[in-house]
C-alpha cells in the first residue's frame, strides 16, 4: 500500500470511505466466511487510493478533485439507485491516470474489480462500481441509469463553477498535459469543448440540469473563444 498522503482532507475522506465501506458490508449482511476471517481494515485502502490520487503528475485530477466529485455525489445522492455504489465509483474513476495513456479508466475499473472483494463488498456490487468506472470515458449514460446520471454529472459538475474556478481548472488540465506542444493542445482542447456543446444536455439529473448547465455551457463556450483567440494571435 503506498504511504499516506498529506493533504488536508485525508482525515475526513478516510471517515468517509469507512462509512461507505460499512454501510456496504452491512448491507449484505456478516461476512459468509468463517468466523475468524474478518474483513481487512478498510483505512490501507483508503490510504492507497489518496496515494495514488496525490501522484506527482496530477494537476487536476487531484485530491481536490476526488472530494469535490464526492460532495456532488452526495449532494445528488436521492436520484441514485444505489449510493453506495456510485461513492465508490467516485473514489476509483480516476485511481489509475496517466494524461498519455488512454486506458486510465479501464485500469481504475480493474482495480476496484481487485479491491473491493478483498474488502467484503459482494460480486453484484463489485460489478456496478466497475461498470460506473468504465462509464466515465464518455460520460453518456443511459436513460434510466440513475447511477450513471449522478457519477456522470458529479464528475462534470467542475464545467459549472465560477469564472474564477472555471479558469482555475482549465489552467489545471493545461498543466497536466503540459508535454504537448501548444498548437496540438488547443487543437485538441477546442475539440473536446466542441463535441461537449454539441450534446443535447451536459447533465442528466434533474438538479444537474436545473443548476449547472447553463453555467457550464457559457463556461464552455467562453473557453473555446479565448482558444480561439489565442491561436489568432499566433
Amino acid at each position: 500500500m503506498s504511504a499516506t498522503p498529506v493533504h488536508p482532507s485525508g482525515p475526513a475522506l478516510r471517515i468517509r470511505w469507512r462509512q461507505t465501506v460499512a454501510s456496504a458490508r452491512a448491507a449484505v449482511g456478516p461476512h459468509a466466511a468463517a468466523p475468524h476471517l474478518a474483513h481487512p481494515d478498510p483505512d490501507p485502502y483508503a490510504d492507497d487510493l489518496l496515494g495514488r490520487w496525490s501522484e506527482p503528475q496530477r494537476r487536476y485530477h487531484t485530491v481536490d478533485h476526488l472530494l469535490a466529485v464526492l460532495d456532488r455525489v452526495d449532494e445528488l445522492a436521492e436520484h441514485a439507485d444505489d449510493a453506495d455504489a456510485v461513492r465508490f465509483a467516485a473514489w476509483f474513476h480516476d485511481a489509475v491516470y496517466r494524461p498519455d495513456r488512454s486506458e486510465n479508466e479501464e485500469r481504475s475499473a480493474h482495480l476496484a474489480e481487485r479491491a473491493l472483494p478483498e474488502l467484503g463488498i459482494d460480486q453484484a456490487l463489485t460489478a456496478e462500481v466497475a461498470r460506473l468506472v468504465r462509464l466515465t470515458v464518455g460520460h453518456d449514460p443511459a436513460p434510466g441509469d440513475w447511477n450513471g446520471e449522478v457519477l456522470c454529472d458529479a464528475d462534470l459538475a467542475v464545467l459549472a463553477g465560477s469564472p474564477e474556478d472555471y479558469a482555475a481548472y482549465a489552467a489545471a488540465v493545461r498543466e497536466e498535459y503540459g508535454f504537448v506542444p501548444d498548437d496540438a493542445f488547443r487543437e485538441g482542447r477546442a475539440a473536446v469543448l466542441r463535441q461537449l456543446l454539441e450534446l443535447p444536455q451536459l447533465f442528466r439529473t434533474p438538479y444537474g440540469r436545473d443548476h449547472w448547465e447553463p453555467v457550464a455551457r457559457r463556461n464552455l463556450t467562453t473557453e473555446l473563444g479565448l482558444l480561439g483567440t489565442a491561436s489568432e494571435g499566433r
